[in-house]
């Protein structure tokens, strides 16, 4: 089996899903855009053959290197980054070599929260409502139908970037001051952010699915640089999962990774934010399998390689919980403190790649807790302020 794996030197730990590859018999051809020197040795031995490019935005060099790859080891059988940024390249180098999967169709209205808007509305899942924001008249009059404030983001972004919160018609005008191409104007929804997370098979059925949930949103924690906190449950709600099913089948995912985000409401209900398709970002694949005890780098290597995972089974054990920091802000507590306070908790200690900084902070403890009242102690202990 071919698999070209685009990217596979970042994420860092996304290195993970190559080893899991090569350990099932899978002939790993990566496209990156660090040299070959420069892949942690993990890696490198767990890549058959490894094109450079410096640029991974230029369409040209990718159809060169997999049409090599194809010359050198024959038909390529999966093409995949599982990453938000490469998702319309990869699936244009499907189409080209007529190789399964997500085809440039499908991108264009999964990607595109306007389509997911559609989508979600049509399937009978709860979600705010939006428009395209073509200009600020148009925006103004949106507000008059649905109240403010407004959300104003891209039509398709990652994460929080570029978007923004108005709260009036002058807002607004403000707002459109500078070109917003591509832009939709949503309802804003005041709840807290769930995830739906997990696999889905060739046929559609959901073998694993896990939550994790945000103390801050996305858009405050970048626009406000806030402390995010993140923690896996230990339970899966059971309105969280009927949603997250009727999602994934509305989406017509086969053989993926999911990331879907929800608002839970302060009467328990849960209202779709947005779709994404592929794992969580973050270290979030990890702290499900320190929240398991398994592995989903391996998980996602049986998926692709053709296992039956109709009877796969696991248990969360743990809350594990991504606890952030931010360089030049004061804390009570030193990092030798935090240490030794966490203790057994502490799993690991890092600081964040620059991508993630303005989301995630500048560095992260990671923690894990039988329980959830000594996860939230954790918390108030790591990013107690003077």
């Amino acid at each position: 089996m071919n698999v070209v794996f685009i990217s596979p030197q970042f994420p860092p730990h996304f290195f993970h899903f190559v080893s899991a590859l090569r350990e099932r018999g899978v002939n790993v051809l990566g496209i990156g855009d660090a040299p070959y020197d420069a892949l942690r040795p993990e890696l490198r031995e767990s890549l058959s053959e490894y094109f450079f490019t410096p640029n991974l935005n230029d369409a040209g060099a990718l159809l060169r290197a997999v049409g090599y790859f194809t010359w050198r080891h024959g038909r390529i059988d999966r093409i995949d980054s599982l990453n938000e940024t490469w998702l319309e390249i990869e699936a244009q180098l499907r189409e080209d070599f007529h190789v399964p999967g997500l085809q440039p169709a499908d991108i264009a209205q999964l990607r595109s929260k306007l389509g997911m808007h559609d989508l979600f509305k049509k399937a009978g899942i709860p979600h705010p409502d939006a428009i395209p924001a073509r200009d600020a008249a148009s925006v103004r009059a949106f507000a008059k139908k649905v109240g403010y404030p407004l959300v104003l983001k891209p039509d398709v972004g990652v994460g929080a970037a570029r978007t923004f919160k108005v709260s009036s018609d002058a807002e607004v005008d403000e707002a459109f001051s500078e070109p917003l191409p591509s832009y939709l104007a949503q309802s804003f929804v005041r709840g807290t952010i769930v995830t739906y997370d997990g696999l889905v098979d060739a046929e559609g059925h959901i073998v694993f699915a896990f939550s994790h949930e945000y103390s801050d949103g996305i858009m405050e924690s970048v626009l406000e640089q806030r402390d995010l906190t993140i923690w896996s449950h230990k339970q899966l709600d059971p309105a969280l999962d009927t949603l997250g099913r009727r999602a994934v089948k509305a989406l017509g995912l086969r053989e993926r990774w999911f990331h879907l985000e929800f608002f839970r409401m302060a009467d328990g209900s849960f209202v779709a934010l947005e779709a994404n398709l592929r794992p969580p970002g973050a270290f979030l694949t990890d702290m499900m399998n320190y929240a398991c005890d398994m592995d989903v780098y391996r998980l996602w290597a049986r998926l692709l390689t053709g296992d039956n995972l109709q009877g796969f089974r696991y248990t969360p054990k743990y809350h594990v919980c991504h606890i952030s920091r931010r360089t030049g802000r004061t804390y009570r507590h030193a990092h030798a403190e935090v240490v030794a306070r966490l203790g057994n908790a502490l799993i690991q200690h890092r600081e964040m790649p620059s991508v993630f900084t303005s989301a995630l902070g500048d560095e992260m403890y990671l923690t894990r807790h039988p329980e959830l009242d000594s996860m939230r102690e954790a918390v108030r202990f790591v990013q107690a302020r003077p």
